[in-house]
């Protein structure tokens, strides 16, 4: 398995002989407006792409957890092939080809690809009324022969759900949207700081990958924030923190 962390959810992922492309915002640096509600008007993408579009364009498969811009972007619907196989969650195919895609299967429970077992699983993007707007969003774990389990979080807080999918699968890798993403009211959105210990902590066989952060304007983790708090919790080892364009191996 590798993974090239590309920018913010963004994801390349090579596994179990297929390539896999996750949450494509390929939009170019400052060229959608800043989150509404937020509390600074930087205009998003925050920055660059890590090289040039063209290299992620043509995966096996696309893998979309939800269909918010940050995951989902303009820039995607219009670069990436329309004929390509396209993953989603319930609910959102229709969206999906309304945009052209020809391809486009749900996941709402698990399927099949190439040899590759995916997975949905559940979350919470957020609490009270913020969580309730913001709406569905999924997870997906990857099973392949010869390879590590692998979860995907998705956009969602440390919950139950994902306590469930941590027990029910026992991966050796997680990776979690972090960046802890909060509007002007209500609590965070994605992962903070504590709910990557706290995941840590759950789980103490898996490798984290935390991802999300230092791309949207109303991501308010850093990685540097994180990687703070991570080493004063003496859990520095267990998290990686890649860059854009890096890769993670497992």
């Amino acid at each position: 398995m590798k993974i090239q962390h590309i920018r913010n959810a963004t994801l390349w992922m090579e596994y179990g002989g297929s390539t896999f492309l996750i949450d494509p915002m390929l939009s170019e640096q400052g060229a959608n407006p800043p989150i509404f509600n937020t509390e600074n008007d930087r205009r998003n993408p925050l920055v660059l792409l890590p090289g040039s579009v063209d290299k992620w364009l043509n995966p096996n498969a696309i893998i979309v957890t939800h269909l918010h811009p940050d995951h989902w972007d303009a820039a995607a619907v219009s670069l990436l092939p329309h004929n390509l196989p396209l993953f989603c969650q319930e609910g959102d195919k229709h969206t999906l080809v309304e945009q052209g895609f020809e391809n486009v299967s749900e996941i709402t429970d698990k399927l099949t690809f190439q040899g590759v077992t995916i997975t949905r699983t559940g979350g919470q993007h957020g609490t009270g009324e913020i969580g309730k707007l913001m709406g569905k969003v999924s997870g997906f774990v990857f099973q392949a022969e010869n390879e590590p389990v692998v979860y995907l979080a998705g956009d969602t807080i440390w919950c139950d759900e994902v306590k469930i999918a941590l027990d029910a699968f026992k991966p050796e890798v997680t990776i979690v949207n972090a960046g802890g993403a909060q509007f002007l009211t209500g609590g965070h959105i994605t992962m903070n700081e504590q709910d990557v210990v706290d995941l840590c902590q759950y789980a103490s066989s898996t490798k984290v990958i935390a991802v999300h952060m230092d791309a949207i304007n109303h991501c308010l983790v850093t990685r540097d924030k994180l990687k703070a708090h991570l080493e004063k919790e003496e859990l520095r080892d267990r998290v990686q923190l890649p860059q854009d364009g890096e890769w993670c191996y497992a």
